[in-house]
């Protein structure tokens, strides 16, 4: 059996992302505050990554599969101040899982 990496997972599903109407908004500017990051370790879809040499962070709703732990620790998200927001999408848009 051979150990797919996540984006070879990620590939299996179906993803219809809203590029224009992105259901997760975060303010990167502002996550350069944030004292834990714990979005970085808390995505299975690894969709938030900290760019250590640029000292800031690298997000992608694309390949989102809709979980909310990044809602759940992220207490900007949670309690959707400004500039953060979480939401499903719409419907027909987002993912349709194939993979387990």
């Amino acid at each position: 059996m051979k150990i797919l990496s996540m984006d070879e997972r990620l590939a299996k599903n179906r993803f219809d992302s809203d590029d224009q109407n992105p259901h997760i908004i975060v303010d990167k500017i502002a996550c350069k505050t944030c004292d834990h990051r714990a979005c970085t370790y808390c995505c299975p879809a690894e969709r938030y990554k900290w760019d250590k040499v640029n000292d800031k962070l690298s997000f992608d709703h694309v390949g989102c599969l809709e979980c909310g732990n990044c809602r759940f620790v992220c207490e900007r998200l949670n309690k959707s101040i400004p500039g953060y927001s979480w939401n499903y999408p719409p419907l027909g848009k987002g993912i349709i899982y194939r993979e387990g």
